[in-house]
């Protein structure tokens, strides 16, 4: 899956990064058939990437009996008077 960015907004930052030919071939050519800049196709699925990891690590998914179970200690966190 490829994540194609389009924004215009100015980039301040530089990332440099080291592979070996055959990456950098592979990588000019994954550019080059989704039709935008090998920097842009990095960028992009670098960030698609890095967004999944976050997610996996700042959200919880449970299931239902789970959350049935957890939601009185929730809500008593945000209403102190409960019991």
């Amino acid at each position: 899956m490829v994540f194609l960015m389009k924004n215009t907004t100015a980039k301040e930052n530089r990332l440099n990064i080291r592979c070996d030919v055959r990456a950098r071939e592979l990588l000019d050519k994954a550019a080059t058939y989704t039709h935008v800049s090998i920097s842009e196709f990095v960028l992009s699925n670098a960030l698609a990437s890095a967004e999944k990891v976050v997610q996996a690590h700042e959200h919880i998914t449970l299931q239902p009996e789970d959350f049935q179970a957890f939601r009185p200690h929730l809500m008593r966190r945000h209403n102190p008077t409960l019991p």
